[in-house]
C-alpha cells in the first residue's frame, strides 16, 4: 500500500469547517448528527486511501458522537440562542476560535506575498519554459476538496463497472508523476475529470492521485478552479516566478 504524508494536511477542525462551508451549515446550529455521519465516512476514506489517520481525528470522532449521544436525552426549554447548557456549545467555541486564527493565519500570508515582490532577484534575463502556466491558482483549496473530487471520479467509476476483478498493481507513483508532468509540459492547463478519463482504470486513477499529492507536497504544480467548484479543479506547472519564489 501507498503511504502520502503532507506536513500541512488538516485537522479534525479543518474538516469540521468544510463541512459547514461545503453545506452552508449554521456554525451555532450545527446538524450534530448529520457532521458526525460525514466526518466517520471521511475517516473511513482516508483509511481507505492508507492515509495515517491522526489520533486528534479520532478524538473528535468520539466527542462528536458523544455530542450526537447527549443531543438524544431530552433537552430542557431554551431559546434559539446557543448556550453553555448546549452539548454543542464547547465544539462551536473551539471552532468559533480556530477560524478566527485561520483567518488571521491568512491575512499573514498576503503580507509575506506581499513583502516578497519588493525584493528583486538579481537576475534579470527571462527563464525559458516550454510551456507558461496561466490562470490563477485555487489558493483555498483543501485536502478535503480533493478527496470530494476523488470520491466523485471513483463514485462514476463504479457506476459504470459493476464486475470486479482482483489485480496487481502495475503502476507507481514515481511512474505517475512522470507522466502527469509530461503530460502538463505538452498540454497545458488540463483538469482532474480528464487525466481520470484519460487512464481508465479504477487502480490506476488511485496511484495516479496519490502522486498528485505527493507533487503537491514538493509544490511541483499549481491547483486551479473553475465556476468556483473547488472540487471540479484543473492541474497546471507552477509560473516560473513562483518557483524561483520558493527555491
Amino acid at each position: 500500500m501507498y503511504r502520502v504524508r503532507l506536513k500541512n494536511f488538516e485537522g479534525p477542525l479543518d474538516l469540521l469547517l468544510f463541512f459547514i462551508k461545503r453545506d452552508e451549515l449554521d456554525i451555532y446550529d450545527i446538524p450534530i448528527s448529520y457532521i458526525t455521519n460525514q466526518f466517520l465516512e471521511y475517516i473511513s476514506f482516508m483509511e481507505e486511501l492508507d492515509l495515517d489517520v491522526a489520533s486528534e481525528f479520532i478524538l473528535m470522532a468520539s466527542m462528536l458522537m458523544s455530542i450526537k449521544a447527549k443531543m438524544m436525552l431530552p433537552q430542557e426549554e431554551s431559546n434559539d440562542e446557543l448556550d453553555e447548557h448546549d452539548p454543542r456549545y464547547e465544539l462551536v467555541q473551539r471552532l468559533l476560535e480556530y477560524k478566527r486564527y485561520k483567518e488571521m493565519a491568512e491575512k499573514m500570508e498576503s503580507i509575506e506575498e506581499e513583502a516578497q515582490k519588493k525584493h528583486f532577484r538579481g537576475y534579470h534575463d527571462a527563464d525559458e519554459v516550454e510551456k507558461q502556466a496561466s490562470g490563477e491558482a485555487l489558493k483555498n483549496v483543501t485536502m478535503f476538496d480533493l478527496m470530494s473530487a476523488f470520491k466523485k471520479v471513483l463514485t462514476d467509476i463504479k457506476k459504470q463497472q459493476t464486475v470486479h476483478h482482483v489485480e496487481k498493481i502495475q503502476h507507481t507513483i514515481e511512474e505517475q508523476t512522470e507522466y502527469v508532468l509530461d503530460w502538463l509540459q505538452e498540454q497545458g492547463r488540463t483538469a482532474f475529470r480528464t487525466f481520470c478519463h484519460e487512464l481508465k482504470s479504477r487502480t490506476k486513477i488511485v496511484v495516479t492521485f496519490l502522486a498528485i499529492l505527493e507533487m503537491l507536497k514538493e509544490r511541483q504544480i499549481n491547483l486551479y478552479v473553475e465556476d468556483d467548484d473547488p472540487t471540479d479543479f484543473f492541474l497546471d506547472l507552477k509560473p516560473v516566478d513562483e518557483i524561483i519564489s520558493t527555491s
